[in-house]
């Protein structure tokens, strides 16, 4: 794969720079700015969503015939970086990315001609039904147990770290239903609906101060058997599919980004009266990160490569998802370091969207902090960095 821009995808690129200057308004570069968490809230993603569904352009990962662009792999990495040099709000994944790649594969007809539509346009909003709290990266644990009874399936038990459920109005879930072999064959995949009586929501604040993350609850909700996706039982099949989207994606565009604003910050912040920019030991860890940000880059254009020749990311997601998660950590632990003691403020209330709240130091020292905390997880979620690494010694090296 040739990684050079030809003049056609320098064209495409400024077709989307063109575009984004158009569309992409004050307020969303605003709101997405000082959003500390891995997704925009709802009413923000939603708002930048519809504009990019009425482009055409919300999903284009996806095949053309469920709504996709057709784009090539190099047209997809272009415009995925462009938006985060824009500042675009993040859409969350888990239509688009997770459960719509997941209904194109092992969806019912039925399902796919309900469910993409929706999740293209942002009428349904989902949220992921995976951990448990005896169950996080070890998921073939997961209790929360589907009883069949005529055409439903009656679910009892609990999910936990549920990102969004507050706005959500669909979860896909992973449910026990059968107890009698191996622990990964008796998991079955539901679609459910979040206003199904039975389904209580708890939130979890975040060490940030953000509502990001859920407990749901399932007293005895009744499940239409038709929302089951793949076979009974089979469950784990589908989930490792989800897993690779989950994992996979790109990382490099973002990071580059970061160590500009670490950069930026470093040659305005002062230690003993010197910028932190002429510190030996800090100029160091930028080059030390830059390093790894264009390794993984390069990474990422092998991935993309095998992506152009109809091949899946598998194993290749864990490593893009350890790399890149550690990686992250490191960007924002250097730009702790860089914003010093205007790190210490909790400035919670001036990180809303319409805030008139006089902030404490610069505004470029608003998120920082809360980034940080909230991207101490990134290397837990979606499969801890240990687990990642398992699947690749078993998958890559045969250990």
């Amino acid at each position: 794969m040739d990684l050079a821009l030809n003049p056609k995808d320098e064209a495409f690129r400024q077709e989307v720079r063109t575009f984004l200057e158009d569309n992409l308004t004050d307020e969303l570069r605003h709101a997405a700015r000082i959003n500390a968490g891995v997704f925009s809230d709802a009413p923000v993603n939603l708002e930048w969503q519809r504009i990019l569904h009425k482009k055409g352009w919300v999903a284009p990962s996806w095949p053309e015939e469920f709504g996709g662009t057709g784009w090539s792999e190099m047209q997809r990495f272009i415009y995925s970086s462009e938006l985060i040099r824009a500042q675009a709000p993040t859409l969350s994944a888990m239509g688009l990315r997770m459960v719509g790649p997941v209904i194109m594969r092992y969806g019912t007809p039925e399902q796919k001609e309900f469910y993409l539509p929706r999740i293209l346009s942002g009428e349904d909003y989902w949220c992921q039904g995976y951990s448990e709290p005896g169950a996080g990266s070890d998921l073939a644990s997961l209790q929360c147990r589907a009883e069949p009874d005529g055409d439903d399936y009656v679910v009892n038990g609990t999910k936990i770290w549920t990102t969004h459920a507050q706005f959500a109005n669909r979860i896909f879930c992973l449910v026990r239903t059968d107890t009698s072999g191996k622990p990964q064959q008796g998991i079955t995949f539901l679609l459910i609906d979040m206003d199904t009586p039975g389904i209580t929501i708890e939130p979890i604040i975040t060490m940030a101060g953000d509502h990001e993350v859920n407990q749901v609850f399932f007293d005895d909700v009744r499940v239409p058997q038709k929302n089951r996706v793949g076979e009974e039982n089979d469950g784990w099949t589908v989930a490792k599919y989800l897993l690779e989207f989950e994992r996979g994606g790109s990382y490099s565009a973002g990071l580059e980004v970061s160590l500009d604003k670490v950069k930026e910050t470093a040659s305005m912040e002062r230690q003993d009266g010197q910028s932190l920019k002429a510190d030996p030991d800090f100029l160091r860890k930028l080059a030390e990160l830059e390093i790894q940000i264009t390794s993984l880059k390069y990474t990422e254009h092998r991935v993309m490569s095998e992506l152009s020749q109809g091949q899946n990311p598998g194993p290749a997601s864990s490593m893009l998802k350890a790399n890149g998660s550690e990686t992250s950590q490191m960007v924002l632990e250097l730009g702790m370091e860089a914003i010093g003691f205007y790190a210490a403020p909790d400035q919670k209330a001036a990180r809303h969207p319409n805030a008139n709240v006089e902030l404490i130091g610069p505004d470029y020292a608003l998120t920082p902090m809360p980034r940080y905390l909230n991207f101490r997880a990134s290397s837990i979620y979606g499969g801890s960095n240990e687990i990642q690494r398992n699947i690749m010694a078993k998958l890559v090296l045969g250990l």
